[in-house]
């Protein structure tokens, strides 16, 4: 048998790691080589994975003085775009691809949200690798303040939700970012840290428990989005 597939994986925080996502991508024989930014791990310079998939973290994506490893991670981002290798961000992740495709990112933006979320997906997504077939509307885990204020230019507009309009998008073939956690099952919640909670006004067990309510039919959703970016990176690995 040939080697697995390798993806490289950000992470931006020690409560952030790919989660769920990490067993379903497992599941497809993906390896994810995980790079733990915010322990100064180094990033590589070059691209050299058949995939990339970005995680969520409390920064914006060009907040360099507070976490150097952002820059270096920008530019893996823009190496795959030019070279079409597939990438999935993830929040900071989405945000991130959106800014170096030439989109904008604000902080404290808008309505911020928390836990169980819905989804309307768009009729652009109709015809998308990921989201193609999906269920027309659905929920996912959110936990954000910031958020994406303009999406670049040639960018495919998948889904918004209530309070915040770009929740998915595509940008050329093969790279993806959204606002919300797919890889975030309703036990996520219980680490989250309360006083951020509590300064919103939102309590972490209610949003626990309404997570929980949901799973049963989102997590379909959000495994059958991993397996066909797996499928992506197994055919950029192919090639």
């Amino acid at each position: 048998m040939g080697q697995s597939p390798r993806l490289l994986t950000v992470q931006n925080g020690p409560t952030g790691g790919p989660g769920r996502w990490g067993d379903w991508l497992a599941e497809r024989d993906i390896a994810l080589d995980v790079v733990h930014g915010y322990r100064e791990q180094p990033l590589p310079r070059r691209l050299d994975h058949d995939g990339l998939l970005v995680l969520g973290g409390s920064y914006l994506p060009d907040e360099d003085d507070r976490a150097p490893w952002l820059a270096p991670t920008r530019a893996l981002v823009d190496q795959a775009l030019e070279r079409g290798v597939p990438v999935f961000g993830i929040c900071l992740g989405g945000q991130m691809l959106a800014q170096v495709a030439g989109g904008q990112v604000r902080g404290q933006w808008g309505t911020p949200e928390f836990g169980s979320t819905r989804l309307e997906l768009r009729p652009e997504a109709d015809a998308d690798p990921l989201f193609g077939q999906l269920p027309g509307t659905v929920t996912a885990i959110e936990n954000h303040v910031d958020q994406i204020t303009e999406l670049p230019a040639e960018a495919h507009w998948l889904a918004s939700s209530e309070h915040c309009p770009h929740q998915a998008f595509r940008v050329g073939d093969t790279a993806w970012g959204v606002q919300f956690h797919p890889e975030a099952g309703a036990q996520r919640l219980a680490h989250w840290g309360e006083e951020r909670l509590n300064r919103h006004g939102v309590d972490r067990e209610e949003l626990r428990r309404a997570a929980e309510r949901d799973e049963p039919t989102s997590e379909p959703v959000w495994r059958q989005v991993a397996d066909r970016f797996a499928a992506q990176v197994r055919e950029r690995s192919a090639a």
